[in-house]
């Protein structure tokens, strides 16, 4: 009976299925893409290879959010400390022009003594100062290729050569250069601090908290544990109201179709419960049609979740989408919770209905 009243409204039955799949995909892609973006970020300041990193007083975890108030002069008594082996100035700043992506402004040579170096995979360093590097993500993205002249920051810069990813940005130009475009004459962002053995980590850092006690100094090992949602309130409130959001979606659309469900069948409520049918059975009825409704819309959101990561990462291949067992049976949960909730009211209204009213219903 609850197969026939599924197919006997296709239509209907279409919409409340899509309804529950769009919950459960909106739920695992707004998760998948907020959690890779952290944990890609970090990987990427990891991939430096420094051992420590020091920002301004107030800086934002979000690297490019950092402004740029420290001199540059501070990493020469940062490099004068015991255990430092190598300290370099970066300059952040974002470019928005064909997605929003992290730009290095970068010294050469003490960039290459904390990172060892870059990888590179088609062309060479800089060579003038308006040349810059792409990672490989960053070029296939956008069709870059070696010599090509791309418009930054309202300047023509060449590419000079292009760089495996992972070492922090996608876009490196020298940070002599960064400084006089973004006015930020003789500032850094952040330092990157190299020990001379990982073991000096914490005595370097304890080093540098006397020297700078205002200032913002976390080990990577830790930075990479900090880049989670739940050290990040705003963004784990943003994940917070679009699950509601998506709840809330399949909810309305499981109450609207079972409501109306009942109200076109209260001839045939009546008929079962003049038969013998009673409250417990009606509700069991409804239910499991919204149960079976929900499942349905759980298996297509995963195979649509599934599909829409493959097209995103296709078509921006620089966004990384990490979709887990984890949220993938809370999404599930969560979509068959709400429909089940969605359904209640309209199955204890079905429950309720008089038989000789119902029979009466035209």
């Amino acid at each position: 009976m609850i197969f026939e009243n599924i197919l006997h409204r296709p239509i209907r039955t279409l919409v409340s299925v899509l309804a529950v799949a769009i919950e459960v995909g909106m739920v695992m892609l707004v998760v998948g893409m907020t959690h890779g973006m952290l944990h890609e970020t970090a990987k990427r300041v990891e991939g430096v290879g420094a051992d420590i990193m020091v920002q301004p007083p107030g800086a934002s975890l979000f690297l490019g959010l950092t402004q740029a108030p420290m001199p540059v002069q501070v990493g020469d008594r940062l490099a004068e400390l015991p255990h430092v082996l190598a300290v370099t100035p970066v300059l952040l700043f974002l470019n928005t022009r064909g997605g929003i992506n992290l730009i290095y402004g970068i010294d050469m040579p003490t960039f290459k003594e904390v990172s060892g170096g870059f990888t590179y995979l088609k062309g060479g360093p800089f060579e003038h100062p308006y040349d810059m590097l792409v990672d490989d993500w960053y070029a296939r993205s956008n069709n870059v290729k070696v010599g090509e002249t791309i418009n930054l920051l309202n300047n023509k810069f060449r590419v000079s050569g292009i760089v495996e990813h992972g070492m922090g940005a996608r876009i490196f130009i020298p940070l002599s250069t960064a400084q006089e475009l973004t006015g930020a004459h003789d500032k850094a962002s952040i330092f990157y601090i190299k020990c001379t053995d990982p073991g000096y980590t914490q005595a370097v850092i304890t080093s540098i908290k006397q020297l700078l006690p205002t200032h913002q100094i976390h080990s990577t090992k830790e930075y990479m544990s900090l880049m989670t949602s739940n050290d990040l309130p705003a963004l784990n409130a943003f994940i917070s109201a679009m699950i509601t959001v998506a709840v809330g979606i399949g909810f309305m659309v499981i109450f609207l179709s079972m409501y109306t469900t009942i109200t076109e069948r209260t001839r045939e409520i009546g008929i079962l419960k003049s038969l013998g049918a009673g409250k417990r059975y009606i509700i069991g009825v409804i239910l499991r049609e919204a149960s079976l409704l929900s499942i349905l819309g759980v298996v297509l959101g995963y195979a649509g979740t599934w599909l829409a990561r493959k097209v995103i990462v296709a078509t921006f291949p620089t966004l990384t989408v990490e979709l887990t067992i984890h949220w993938a049976l809370w999404a599930g949960l969560l979509a068959i919770g709400g429909s089940l909730l969605g359904a209640f009211y309209p199955a204890i209204r079905a429950a309720r209905l008089d038989p000789v009213d119902s029979l009466a219903y035209e």
